[in-house]
């Protein structure tokens, strides 16, 4: 008898399926890895175990027993403990408080401090060796590096001392000992008949912890194997959805491929925070995509060539002189533009008008202090009508305009006066799907008329529809380049999820 048993899970947001049909079997005493792309429903069904999501539909089992999970609480007294992989931590309470929060030991109305020592203290023995310099249980959550804070996360989790335990991808910001050492836990807890489900998008931690694997694909559960009776290349498949051979991308119209074109930017050995060895060239007119799972060093790049983020070793050349990404006004002054996905910090100025909202870009590089409304409309009216923007008028706010509207503001400002290397950063996010075929229009018409485009998108469907190139990362460092047909999605996928 399965220990959880989860059919026909189903969760609809408005007019978005985050999950179609979730199957899940999972057994006392083993490791059960969930894998599928961004998106695919994995961490839905998770939550909905976990009672922070309610389903629209389906049926949850559990020793043989329908359920309803109402929610967090439900979830603890039934037994299911879970990591989140967006992290659920105070952060200015201490290691030992975060790990015993949500089951306090009380004296009366007060915190028994002794017993939750104790208690935070065999959780934290578990990772000695290897928490790193400054992990201690009276340090506060805030003061930790991002590995210290999961192990946290993993030992809040832990010390549900639930029969089910949910991990949700918990190994993405640790290093390599940190991530043996939890392994070795979770074997452990094996023994002990515990159930427990991993989610991971690291394909040698899959084929080394997992014991049976279930696949998700555009919210559904495709699959489900063995891990002995399996291969990363058939884990893929089902991934995916094709066999290698199968579904090259479409070739581009672009000349971007012809090497006579000159160099746009060329970068070398190229560190940082999230990064490290990164090179590569782009010519004038050709789209280079920016491949492979979220959170790999992607957007790190692009933020730090725009001098957003530091660069700790490397050069870049831009347009065949020396570059150094110093800051964002450098870089705009020396002819780089960067559009972010994520508008509310990167991009929409609040409060501000359309037109406030539209010109900045174009003040700064032409070093103005005073200029007339009809004058800056003038100049804006081209790069706002060639993305098809639908707004009433320059001296609305900016927040009378939908999601895809202010995004195209936040585009079209870099287009008032032309840059010479446009980086976009997973520009489409959250945006409807009229609006991303309008940009991604306007930017195969601005690379055949000879401008250089990086673009990072977390689609992959993007990506293969509007780059000439693709360089897929995994843990920070370019693993692959694709071109011509190689071009397929089997292949971004295998990159991306191949041991790093």
């Amino acid at each position: 008898m399965a220990k959880l048993k989860i059919s026909g899970a189903r969760k609809a947001y408005g007019a978005t399926m985050a999950l179609s049909r979730g199957d899940l079997e999972l057994q006392a005493g083993e490791v059960h890895v969930l894998i599928g792309s961004n998106g695919s429903g994995k961490s839905t069904l998770c939550k909905i175990v976990a009672g922070s999501v309610k389903p629209d539909s389906g049926d949850v089992v559990l020793d043989g027993k329908a359920v309803t999970v109402e929610g967090p609480r439900a979830a603890k007294a039934l037994g299911i403990g879970i990591f989140y992989q967006e992290l659920s931590l105070a952060a200015r309470r201490t290691v030992e408080e975060n790990i015993c929060l949500p089951d306090l030991s009380m004296n009366g109305p007060f915190v028994d401090r002794t017993a939750l020592s104790e208690r935070a203290g065999r959780y934290i023995a578990l990772f000695e060796g290897v928490a790193g310099e400054g992990f201690a249980a009276d340090a506060r959550v805030d003061a930790l590096r991002a590995d210290q804070r999961q192990l946290v996360e993993i030992m809040k989790a832990l010390a549900t001392e639930a029969p089910v335990l949910i991990f949700d991808e918990p190994t993405s910001a640790l290093d390599r000992a940190q991530v043996d050492r939890f392994f070795e836990i979770l074997r452990r807890l094996k023994t002990e008949g515990r159930a427990m489900v991993f989610i991971s998008h690291r394909m040698d931690e899959i084929f080394a912890i997992g014991d049976r694997v279930t696949v998700l694909r555009d919210g559904r559960t495709v699959g489900s194997s063995r891990i002995a009776d399996t291969s990363p290349q058939e884990v893929v498949r089902m991934m995916v959805g094709e066999e290698p051979s199968l579904a090259a991308a479409a070739p581009q119209a672009s000349v971007a491929n012809e090497a006579k074109r000159p160099l746009a930017l060329s970068v070398s050995a190229l560190a940082g925070p999230g990064f490290t060895d990164v090179a590569f060239d782009v010519r004038q007119g050709e789209i280079l995509g920016l491949g492979g799972l979220h959170g790999q060093g992607q957007s790190a790049v692009l933020r730090a060539l725009f001098g957003a983020a530091p660069v700790t070793a490397g050069s870049v050349t831009l347009d065949g002189a020396a570059y150094r990404p110093a800051n964002p006004r450098a870089a705009i002054r020396a002819g780089l533009a960067y559009v972010s996905g994520d508008r509310g910090r990167d991009g929409v100025i609040h409060g501000r008008t359309i037109l406030e909202n539209v010109t900045p870009i174009h003040f700064l590089r032409n070093g103005l202090k005073l200029a007339s409304p009809s004058a800056l409309r003038a100049k804006a009216t081209p790069a706002v009508d060639a993305l098809k923007t639908k707004f009433a008028g320059f001296s609305h706010p900016i927040g009378s305009l939908s999601g895809g509207n202010q995004q195209k503001i936040v585009i079209a400002r870099w287009l008032i006066d032309r840059p010479g290397v446009l980086l976009l950063d997973d520009p489409t996010k959250g945006i409807d799907l009229s609006a991303k075929a309008d940009l991604f229009a306007l930017v195969r018409k601005l690379a055949a008329e000879g401008m250089a485009i990086v673009l990072y998108s977390s689609e992959d469907a993007e990506l293969l529809a509007n780059s000439d190139r693709i360089l897929v990362f995994n843990g920070g460092r370019i693993r692959r380049s694709l071109q011509g047909a190689e071009r397929t999605r089997f292949n971004l996928y295998e990159a991306a999820y191949e041991a790093a």
